[in-house]
């Protein structure tokens, strides 16, 4: 099985906020997904975690706090 490196890199907390705020507004995960992509973001999953990633490039940004999966 290959090992796949997955940026830990903390997401900004003005971000954190839209994310949560975003969430908080969403009937489910799926309709929060695709709010999210109007801002110009996605959640991918990588090895068992949710990765915020910056549309289109695909950058990823980090790996999403517990709470808000």
């Amino acid at each position: 099985m290959a090992r796949v490196e997955i940026a830990r890199d903390a997401i900004e907390a003005g971000l954190l906020d839209l994310l949560q705020r975003e969430r908080d507004k969403s009937l489910s995960a799926r309709e929060w997904k695709f709010r999210l992509a109007g801002y110009g973001y996605a959640i991918k999953e990588v090895a068992g975690a949710q990765v915020l990633t910056k549309l289109p490039q695909g950058v990823e940004l980090g790996v999403l706090p517990a709470h808000l999966h």
